[in-house]
């Protein structure tokens, strides 16, 4: 069964970030729709397609587990809402011709997640990790001054995502993936459908005939989907291969931004993509490093 499940493991969580990466190709095909309708369409039928799913491995139990326990809903509210934002912001980018913004938000993910562990977590960084702090400091100067303004985007999506996996870590042994997202999108649910309705009401609901409604509606599979591969492939993987795998795809959405999209990248773009990278080069090496000396310390 061991073989098995490494053999899995990471076509599992290659997939996941392929549907990821290639993202900024899907929302497009949904316009005339704008960000939030998008989004709220995401929810609703992410919801339903988890508890499709919920009931085809028998984890309904663990949903309604979860909506009982008052504290775990509201840990669960604040991660809906946090990846809510994200969702938002992220399809206002695609639709807004700027991948390559989102696709930065995401390359600064990492470094903003060790950024909170020491201020939440009260976590001891080591040297290495601080000077990659200082490169995604410097990265976000160099764009802020080279192109005339904040990139906001991307430190919003960093930011959003970021504080999600601190929320998520918190009931991540408690709660099982595919359970947690659908408590997650029943929260949002109902605010999604009073938006969904007034759209409806005012006469702005849109309206394209029985494809674009699939393709809405399907919106919910492109959510749920790669979640449930990434939540297959994160029991078969060790943790330093996940961690490997996440940065595939910010790497598609950055090719997608620069050779689909053809958006502008002038050197003050590339000085600060190439901060960041830098940045990630430093964690991964260290985060290899150690994972290599941890059975030594163990063992001794």
């Amino acid at each position: 069964m061991t073989q098995q499940q490494d053999r899995w493991g990471l076509p599992l969580g290659i997939g996941a970030y392929l549907l990821w990466g290639g993202m900024p190709l899907f929302f497009p095909l949904l316009e005339p729709a704008g960000p939030l309708e998008i989004v709220a369409h995401r929810i609703v039928w992410s919801l339903l397609f988890c508890l499709i799913a919920l009931a085809a491995r028998r984890q309904l139990r663990d949903f309604r587990t979860a909506l009982r326990s008052p504290r775990l809903l509201g840990t669960f509210a604040v991660a809906a809402a946090l990846i809510v934002v994200n969702w938002v912001v992220y399809v206002y980018a695609v639709l807004s011709d700027r991948v390559l913004d989102a696709a930065l938000g995401y390359f600064i993910n990492p470094i903003v997640t060790v950024l909170l562990g020491v201020l939440v977590l009260r976590e001891r960084l080591r040297p290495v990790q601080w000077v990659a702090i200082a490169c995604g400091a410097a990265s976000v100067v160099v764009l802020s001054t080279g192109l005339g303004g904040l990139p906001w985007i991307s430190l919003c999506l960093a930011l959003s995502f970021g504080l999600y996996g601190l929320v998520k870590n918190r009931v991540g042994r408690t709660v099982p993936a595919l359970p947690g997202l659908a408590v997650e999108t029943a929260v949002a649910t109902p605010f999604a459908l009073a938006y969904l309705v007034w759209l409806g009401s005012s006469g702005t609901f849109t309206s394209e005939g029985g494809g674009h409604a699939l393709l809405l509606m399907s919106a919910g599979i492109v959510t749920a989907l790669p979640l449930l591969l990434f939540g297959a492939a994160a029991r078969r993987l060790p943790l330093s291969v996940v961690g490997m795998l996440q940065y595939l795809a910010p790497v598609l959405q950055f090719l997608v931004g620069l050779l689909v999209f053809a958006e502008h990248m002038p050197p003050a773009r590339w000085a600060g993509f190439a901060l960041v990278w830098l940045a990630l080069i430093l964690l991964t090496v260290d985060g290899v490093r150690q994972a290599r000396r941890a059975p030594r310390l163990g063992q001794a």
